[in-house]
This record gives C-alpha cells, sequence and structure tokens, in this order.
C-alpha cells in the first residue's frame, strides 16, 4: 500500500512547485549556475524512515545550514560556558552578512550570522586549522549519516570575493574574539558552507537533532545530548536570518536556511524536514522552501508550542483475535476456523491526542503487519481527539487497506466530537464511510464473520441436536429417546426469549437457525452483551444445575429456531437411562470449563 505520508508530500510538492517567485543567490557566482526549477522534500521519522519527493538526490552546497552543526561541534569540544563568552545568543534582527558585534566584548550576537559562524569556525577542536577542519569535517559527516565533500568550485567562488567576510574576521581578531591567524578560521568557513549535501542529508541532520544527537538510522551520537536543546534553542530564535521572528510565529519549529536553497526544520523527538529549491526571497531564504514547511507546521500540527509528544505513544499495545475472541460460542466448523485464523485480526489500541506523526506510526505499524492480517480494529477509547490531517491519514490507509483485502474498522468512539468530525469530515469522494462499532465484541464478532465467510454461512442452520456440545458423543439410541420428547419453537427478530429475574421454567434451548445475544443488566438501566450464541449453540442449561432464576436475558438478534428440552422431560428420561444425564452433565463441565478458559483469556488480553 502507498504510504500516505508519501501520497501527501507528492501532493504538496504539486501544489508548491507552482510558485516562481524568488531570484537565484548572485553574490557567490557558482550559485547562479543552479536550475531554478530544481525542488525536492525529504521528511524523516524518529526511527530513520524517509520519506521523500521531487529533486532529492540533487546535490547543491549546504552554505549556512552548516552553521549550527559547527556550532554544536564547538559546544562538544569546548563546553557551553567557554562558547558562550566568545559568541552570544541574542537575535540580531539583521542580515545573515552584517556586522553585529556585542559593543563592550565584540563578541558577534549569534553564530548564525556570518560573523557568529566565522568565530565558531575558531572554536572547534584542533592543534591546527587542518586539524580542525578534519574535527568539522568529520563532525557533519556524523550528523547526515556518511562521508562529506567539498565543491571546490563552490570554495574558490565563495573565498576570493570575499571581502567583506575577510573584514569581519579582522574585526573578530582586534576584539580578541579568534585566537591566532583569522584567515585559516576563514577558508575553513568557506569550506564548511561549501559541502555538499542533498535534500536528504538535509532531513536526515535534522532528524538527528531532534533525535536528541543520536542519527536515527546509523545510532551513532553525533551531538552530546546536553547541547542539543541549545543548538535548537540558536537555531528558532536566530536561524532564518532576519525572518527569524515571523518564521518562529508563523511556522514554530527550530530551522536554519542557506542562500543554496536548502531549509532544515527541527520538531524535537517527532521530525527532521529538508527543503531544497534555490528560488530565495529578499531576505535570503528558499520561497518554496518557507511555503512548504508553512504547511506541513499546519497540517500536521508540529508548531512547537502545540501540544506534541512520542509518536510511539500513539500505539498502546497490539493484540490479536485469538488473544481475545468474541463473546459468542461459534458452531464447530466456525470454531475450527477462528482456531487457526484469528490471530489474523488485530486490536491496536490507539492513545493520546492523534497527531500526524502519531498516525504516520501507525499506519507503518499495520504496513509491517499487513501480510498476516485479515481485519485490523482501531480501539479508540483513549483517544482524546485526532486532527484534521491526522483523520485524512487514517481514512487514506484504510481505503488502501481495503484495495488489499484488508479491513480496517473503529470501535469505542462513543460518539466523541473530537474523533466522529474529523473522520467523517475527511471521507473523501465516492468513500461509502467507515464502520465504527460500539465495543471491541462487536467489531471482532463482525471481522470474525468476514474471516469466516460469509454471514450467512456462518449463521447456517444445523442438521440435528448431535452438533450440540451437550450431546458431544451421546449414543445414538439415548439420542432417540431425547429426541422423542423435544419440542420446536420459533422467535421473530427482536423477540426476548428469556428475561433476566425472570422464574425459570426448567426449559434448556438448543439453536437450530439463527443468532441470539446474552445480555446482562447495567446499574444505567441499560445491557451488555456478553455472549452472542448461533446454530448449534444452547442456552439456559444451568435449569440442569437447579437455577430457578434467570440470570441474563436472552434476545432474537434474527429470525431464530429452537429445538426446546424440558428438564422435568429429562428427568424421567435419566431415570430409565442414567447414563444420559452422566454423559451430558459431563458435556455441560466441559463447555463451562471452555467458557471459563476464553473469558480468562479476554481478561488477560486486556490486562
Amino acid at each position: 500500500m502507498h504510504s500516505p505520508i508519501q501520497t501527501y508530500l507528492e501532493d504538496l510538492h504539486g501544489r508548491v512547485a507552482g510558485l516562481n517567485s524568488g531570484e537565484l543567490a548572485s553574490y557567490i557566482p557558482e550559485l547562479t549556475k543552479a536550475d531554478p526549477n530544481w525542488f525536492g522534500i525529504c521528511l524523516v521519522t524518529m526511527d530513520g524512515v524517509a520519506y521523500s519527493v521531487g529533486d532529492c538526490g540533487q546535490l547543491f552546497t549546504i552554505q549556512s545550514i552548516s552553521k549550527p552543526f559547527v556550532y554544536a561541534t564547538a559546544l562538544a569540544d569546548q563546553g557551553r560556558d567557554f562558547v558562550l563568552g566568545k559568541v552570544g545568543v541574542e537575535p540580531s534582527g539583521d542580515a545573515f552578512n552584517s556586522i553585529s558585534l556585542n559593543p563592550q566584548t565584540g563578541a558577534p550576537m549569534n553564530p548564525m550570522i556570518n560573523a557568529g559562524a566565522i568565530a565558531t569556525a575558531s572554536l572547534v577542536a584542533g592543534e591546527d586549522p587542518e586539524a580542525q577542519w578534519r574535527r568539522i569535517e568529520t563532525s557533519m559527516s556524523a550528523f547526515v549519516g556518511h562521508e562529506v565533500g567539498v565543491d571546490e568550485s563552490v570554495y574558490r567562488s565563495e573565498s576570493e570575493p570575499g571581502f567583506r567576510n575577510r573584514a569581519i574576521a579582522w574585526m573578530l581578531k582586534n576584539f580578541g574574539i579568534i585566537e591566532g591567524e583569522p584567515r585559516a578560521s576563514l577558508e575553513n568557513y568557506f569550506r564548511q558552507c561549501s559541502v555538499l549535501v542533498d535534500c536528504r542529508d538535509l532531513a536526515f541532520m535534522a532528524a538527528t537533532l531532534a533525535n536528541g544527537g543520536v542519527h536515527p538510522v546509523t545510532g551513532v551520537r553525533a551531538l552530546p545530548s546536553e547541547h542539543v536543546e541549545r543548538v535548537l534553542s540558536v537555531m528558532a530564535t536566530c536561524g532564518m536570518y532576519d525572518y527569524a521572528g515571523s518564521w518562529l510565529y508563523e511556522v514554530g519549529m527550530p530551522a536554519k536556511s542557506g542562500v543554496g536553497g536548502g531549509i532544515i526544520a527541527v520538531l524535537p523527538g517527532r521530525f527532521g524536514i529538508g527543503i531544497f529549491s534555490p528560488r530565495l526571497d529578499a531576505k535570503g531564504n528558499s520561497v518554496r522552501g518557507i511555503e512548504v514547511c508553512k504547511r506541513l507546521s499546519r497540517d500536521f500540527g508540529l508548531h512547537v508550542f502545540s501540544r506534541s509528544g512520542s509518536p510511539g505513544m500513539a500505539l498502546s499495545r497490539v493484540y490479536t483475535g485469538a488473544d481475545a475472541p468474541s463473546r459468542r460460542q461459534p458452531g464447530l466448523e466456525m470454531r475450527a476456523c477462528l482456531n487457526a485464523q484469528a490471530h489474523r485480526i488485530k486490536y491496536l489500541c490507539l492513545h493520546g491526542f492523534l497527531a500526524v506523526d502519531g498516525v504516520e506510526y501507525i499506519i507503518r505499524r499495520m504496513q509491517d503487519m499487513a501480510a498476516d492480517s485479515h481485519s485490523f480494529i482501531l480501539d479508540m477509547n483513549q483517544v482524546a481527539g485526532l486532527s484534521e490531517s491526522a483523520a485524512r491519514l487514517l481514512n487514506q490507509a484504510r481505503l488502501g487497506f481495503a484495495r488489499d483485502d484488508i479491513a480496517v474498522v473503529f470501535s469505542r468512539i462513543h460518539e466523541r466530537h473530537a474523533i466522529m468530525d474529523p473522520l467523517s469530515k475527511s471521507a473523501g469522494e465516492g468513500d461509502r464511510g467507515f464502520l465504527s462499532f460500539e465495543d471491541n465484541d462487536l467489531a471482532v464478532e463482525w471481522c470474525e464473520n468476514r474471516l469466516y465467510g460469509d454471514v450467512s454461512r456462518s449463521m447456517a442452520a444445523v442438521g440435528s441436536l448431535t452438533e450440540s456440545p451437550l450431546f458431544a458423543g451421546m449414543p445414538e439410541t439415548l439420542m432417540e429417546q431425547v429426541e422423542a420428547v423435544i419440542t420446536r419453537q420459533s422467535f421473530a427478530a427482536g423477540q426476548p426469549i428469556l428475561v433476566t429475574g425472570q422464574a425459570g421454567d426448567g426449559r434448556i434451548f438448543f439453536i437450530e437457525s439463527g443468532q441470539v445475544s446474552i445480555l446482562v443488566p447495567l446499574q444505567s438501566g441499560g445491557h451488555q452483551r456478553i455472549a452472542s450464541l448461533g446454530p448449534g449453540m444452547n442456552f439456559g442449561e444451568m435449569a440442569l444445575l437447579g437455577q430457578t432464576t434467570r440470570s441474563a436475558s436472552v434476545h432474537a438478534d434474527t429470525e431464530v429456531k429452537c429445538w426446546i428440552l424440558d428438564t422435568g422431560d429429562f428427568d424421567r428420561l435419566s431415570e430409565h437411562a442414567p447414563l444420559l444425564k452422566i454423559a451430558l452433565l459431563e458435556n455441560l463441565a466441559k463447555d463451562m470449563a471452555s467458557k471459563l478458559r476464553r473469558a480468562t483469556q479476554w481478561i488477560g488480553a486486556l490486562a
């Protein structure tokens, strides 16, 4: 099944690709050679799954997106206090190439402007500039997940006309921010901006920050955890040049842009996002990249100040129809089928407020289980609500699984508008809607019927009393005596057959055709179904043990035909054939033990 996230990104890419405003960066001559139509989007989850669309394999230079990662390297090498003494963390409100220095100390305002990035490059560990560069290269490779290289032509194109940056470097030397030869640190800065990456690389770098500094695929720790929040904080307040305040207000994710056309965005614990499109606005940010992030933030509920949680928390547990079958007592043929196949019915217990990343995680788990699944029951009892985008993904997944002949049904929504409204609104054109059951028992019974075959087959009439569990193994001569005193009675659909609290009349019912529900009263005045019985099953058998008051109600779900045995007639037969009573009571004990095991199984599955 095609991933709903992939479908969403492809649609988003198609809608945003029509934005053709903006210009290529021209102050670095090599950047003007880029194709202005290049456009890629990549999103990486915390367990390393990458969704990408467009020109995600196109290499380009990372430019200023390198700044937070070199800053991270300096923090790891020198520690917070030392770095903070050299480079501040205050937004400048100025362009990226502004000369924004603290008037008292000469320290750059933050590491995301050029002055701060040049200073940061000088703080990386290494006995000489060459060793410092190797450290930068190794660190950036850890964030990307593979070795990186430099585009030498872009490096020269940055270095040769970089007079403004040279002036900044000498000013930093004058204030004692750079110790040693400033030109060497400046060349390392030019080199770090010329590192070659593609859109997927950016997304994995962002995902590594989102994952607490650990690359989600390689498992390599690229940054000590105590520094991750510091890097993300500076990205949130300073990462988008002099658009940073509007970005945080509208999009709400730590981010960094580069004049090569890249943008990374980080939602801690959830996603890393990379976008590449080289058309820039007047502030030096990718036009399409900003629009993509705005739409992702809105549709996925990704604003850092909105409610969020680990995607894995959206799914609290998974168990199967073999662990918790329906409470009905199936006939022998159906029981054999379910014993062998009920594990193909999967319950998924969902939890909390479901945003897109949580639903994406759930859908991937369903896809992982699909090869051995016939139906999925999404238990919504612990769900507080879901976003419209999440509901749209769930409905898309439901229809996708249906095309693979796998049913997806909902349970225990209980008419909560926070769930029902988004699901109903997002049902697509031609979608006949979703199945929602009041409880898991009704849901799994529907799935069992579907697994077994057509519902009418599972309710086919039985031919004789010998198919009832109470008469299993009964000698033919004894069955002839029982059949001689049996009566038959029909009940209309909806008709009560037995009523709770009713005086027992000594009758035992054996279902020939149709289906009944066993109901117990609730304090609220309603009833809870505890079992559903079909052809070949029996009820009222507790009269054999002397029960004088009906403890449950029996309701005809369909037209029902029953054989009825009066216990008085049975007692008279047993006086002349005591083996009849012994055999029937033995079968009754086995049947009760089987029901007890099933009840215990249910409790164990739900614990």
